[in-house]
């Protein structure tokens, strides 16, 4: 990976990869341990390898974003919790150059927030945001999930987490196949 200095812009620090995830999170409340989904798209070769998802069964049964993702808490009771799939979701993450993720630092403090919360161990992974990638390579705003995939012309079920997840791989390969060139975008491909 390349080291980000002030002068650069995001595309400049991106290096696309021949093995990535893209991940999404859907959180219960306000709280960022409160995870009750996850979905993980692997991509090589720039296509897709493999989709984990799961419901989350998270520590609180209280939901206050339902009404954004129609997850309830009796959707999740039966669910395994962050803890019960961390295994799996170290196995999905192993050998992942990065993980994209739109708003990936709100992402990245679910899953920080919720290995702190079952006493598990911290991934030391790297994180690309495609909200930034989308705004570096067609300078697009707003940047929401469902504005780049209506540029894109990428199917979205906006707040479902295989639907988000699989969206932000398709904006990573997209970069890297509609960017002018790499030294023209600063996306920098690397096989």
């Amino acid at each position: 990976m390349t080291t980000k200095t002030k002068s650069q812009s995001p595309a400049e620090t991106w290096q696309y990869s021949d093995h990535f995830v893209a991940l999404d999170f859907e959180t219960a409340n306000r709280f960022r341990h409160s995870a009750c989904a996850i979905s993980i798209v692997t991509v090589k070769s720039g296509k897709v390898s493999d989709v984990y998802t799961r419901l989350i069964r998270p520590p609180e049964l209280r939901f206050e974003f339902s009404y954004i993702h129609g997850i309830t808490a009796a959707d999740v009771i039966n669910a395994p919790s962050y803890a019960d799939i961390h295994d799996d979701i170290m196995d999905l993450l192993c050998g992942a150059d990065y993980v994209a993720a739109h708003n990936a630092s709100f992402d990245r403090s679910v899953m920080t927030a919720a290995c702190n919360k079952w006493g598990l161990k911290l991934p030391s992974l790297t994180w690309q945001c495609t909200v930034k990638l989308a705004r570096s390579v067609w300078g697009l705003y707003p940047t929401n999930l469902p504005a780049v995939c209506q540029h894109l012309g990428i199917d979205l079920v906006h707040h479902d987490a295989t639907s988000d997840a699989t969206a932000c791989a398709r904006i990573v390969v997209e970069a890297a196949r509609r960017a002018p060139s790499s030294a023209e975008s600063g996306l920098q491909l690397t096989s």
